[in-house]
């Protein structure tokens, strides 16, 4: 099937916002960045990347006839709370397992930002003690059996729905997005910087651009900052889906390994703690831009960006896209690092 075969339910307001990051642009001195905006694109719970994979989620939900959505993830997941918006909407249940993936000392960390939200639109949030890990989670699992146990039919939505076999097609028809405001704003990106975790975004990505490739014969390198500090299994999770994706999509040939690029160097040695260059980067782009971006996420792709700008590995005559994948509620858990 191609892109456009795939039934697609709107939960976002239309094309993310593009615009330019001029004063970021003049202080780092390098290439043109632009950003696209996930953190603005839709009406529910604040928006974000999750959104827009959900799109191409919901009317396998609604196909199935499940009355519960299950999934995962941190306490502080942009994922669980852009799931719990959706079930809200679609009038359904919803049941989260919130893991203890970040090993961060804030009393409040399990009751503001993203599980705040999460509850206030009706989610049933069960916490767990495990630790972080990109994989199939037991405890989720776990929540799948009790809610059918009850009486339910739930329906599953892995951590970041990055194990989805839909998971990657939100942001393979992102990447056609990306090719439609080019010709409106002419101009082309020819770097895309994306934050990558579990990987489906990054993915899709992938996919999408290499789709319009075939198309327009103009590559271009979507560079996937790491934020995991799990490289290796990141890596292998992102080449996994993106192949998955590009053969739902027919592109047609195998995924060359240029093609896939996850960079570490930004994420430190944990999931989720902000290290230094993760604050800098939130500050820079706060003071500069006035755009706020989280510290698990956005706050080590923007290092990344400022980096790779700075030092010339993207070179001054690039033009870069900035994926701002939305995960600032976050920020409520980590108010101590900004005294």
């Amino acid at each position: 099937m191609r892109l456009h075969d795939f039934e697609r339910y709107p939960l976002t307001f239309g094309p993310s916002p593009v615009h330019r990051l001029d004063r970021l642009t003049d202080h780092l001195g390098g290439a043109a960045v632009w950003a696209k905006r996930e953190d603005v694109s839709s009406g529910l719970a604040y928006g974000g990347n999750k959104t827009r994979k959900l799109e191409y989620i919901v009317p396998d939900v609604l196909a199935s006839g499940a009355d519960t959505l299950v999934s995962i993830g941190g306490y502080q997941s942009n994922h669980t709370r852009q799931v719990a918006a959706v079930a809200a909407k679609l009038g359904l249940g919803c049941r989260l397992v919130q893991e203890r993936w970040v090993d961060w000392d804030d009393p409040v960390n399990d009751r503001v930002g993203n599980i705040l939200l999460s509850r206030i639109m009706g989610a049933d949030v069960r916490l767990d003690d495990s630790g972080f890990d990109i994989g199939i989670r037991a405890s989720w699992e776990d929540a799948l059996r009790e809610v059918e146990e009850a009486g339910g039919t739930p329906y599953a939505i892995p951590a970041g729905a990055s194990e989805h076999r839909l998971g990657g097609l939100g942001f393979a028809s992102w990447a056609f997005e990306v090719a439609e405001q080019e010709r409106a704003l002419g101009v082309f990106f020819d770097t895309v910087v994306v934050c990558t975790v579990t990987g489906s975004t990054h993915a899709g990505m992938i996919a999408g651009f290499a789709a319009l490739e075939e198309i327009t014969g103009r590559p271009r390198r979507v560079l996937g900052i790491d934020a995991s500090a799990t490289l290796e299994k990141t890596r292998a999770q992102v080449a996994r889906i993106a192949r998955h994706t590009a053969e739902l999509i027919e592109l047609g040939r195998d995924l060359r390994e240029d093609e896939v690029t996850v960079l570490e160097g930004w994420a430190g040695d944990l999931y989720g703690i902000p290290v230094e260059s993760t604050i800098e980067a939130i500050r820079l782009s706060g003071r500069l831009e006035g755009m706020i971006i989280d510290p698990v996420y956005e706050g080590k792709s923007m290092a990344g960006l400022v980096d790779l700008v700075t030092s010339g590995d993207i070179p001054r005559d690039s033009t870069v896209l900035y994926a701002h994948l939305g995960g600032q509620p976050a920020l409520n858990a980590y108010s101590g690092i900004f005294d």
